[in-house]
This record gives C-alpha cells, structure tokens and sequence, in this order.
C-alpha cells in the first residue's frame, strides 16, 4: 500500500530518491504471456534453444514488457496525495533501453521525483526518473521519465 501524504509533502518530494522496489524475477512463462498478449513471437523471446546461439545466450524480455512492468514496481515507493480516488499512467518520455534482460535475472525499480504539480484543482502530476536495475549487472535495463496523474476527491 503506498504511503498516503498531504498535498504540501507531495509537492516537496520533488528532487529526492524514493527506496527502491523489491526485486523482481523475470521467468519465461511471464515473457511468453506478454509475446501472445502483444504478438510478439521473435524467437529471441519464445524460442529457448535458437536463443542460445545469440549473443545473450538465451531469451530475453520484450523492452515493452520491462517498461510496462514500471508501474507495478513503482507503486509501493511513491507516495500519493490524501483523498486520491485514483492514479493513471500519464506518459513516458526519454525512454531507453539500454541493456536486454534475460530469462530467469531479477529487476527492480529505483526512482527519483523530478517534477510535481498540481495541474488543475484535485489533479497532481508526478514526473519520475526511473531507472529498472538488473541484478548483478552494472549497466540498467532501461531508463526513462514516467508521468503519474493523481486524482484527488
């Protein structure tokens, strides 16, 4: 459950890291489903044994899927306004993939708050600088500004 702050804490979380996610593992039946989702079926995802002859050694996660997954793994760190009746993905900008995340790594999310505001009356945005970290590699999966839209009641 996120944690829930008054509109003044909100607008002053603007520059600070959030704690990171928990990790995150990433299994082929995951990787599978969002190929059948998206029909997206490039061997590089699906097909484990051409996938050895690549030069990651296996398969590997769908860029979409490790950027869709930043919300979940955002949620639990980022505050929200008292009174929020709910939160909606806003936009992506600057978004990166950087290094491909293999079948069977762990991912998690660290965040810094960019920008808040309120843009209208009950309606906050968050900008975050996201980072989606592999575990036991030194270069990210990704990188990107995600924009959360807060709707208070």
């Amino acid at each position: 459950m996120p944690k829930v702050i008054n509109s003044t804490e909100l607008s002053g979380l603007a520059g600070q890291d959030l704690p990171p996610s928990e990790w995150l593992t990433i299994s082929q039946e995951r990787v599978s489903q969002f190929a059948d989702a998206t029909n997206d079926h490039q061997f590089i995802h699906i097909d484990e044994e051409r996938a050895k002859a690549t030069p990651f050694g296996g398969t590997i996660a769908h860029g979409f899927l490790s950027l869709s997954l930043v919300t979940w793994l955002t949620s639990e760190a980022m505050p929200v306004p008292e009174g929020t009746v709910m939160t909606i993905n806003y936009g992506s900008d600057k978004v990166r993939y950087l290094t491909p995340v293999r079948v069977g790594k762990r991912i998690r999310a660290l965040q810094k708050v960019l920008e808040v505001g309120e843009k209208q009356p009950g309606r906050w945005l968050v900008k975050t600088a996201v980072t989606i970290e592999i575990e036991g590699e030194e270069t990210p999966a990704l990188i990107a500004e995600i924009l959360f839209m807060h709707f208070t009641g």
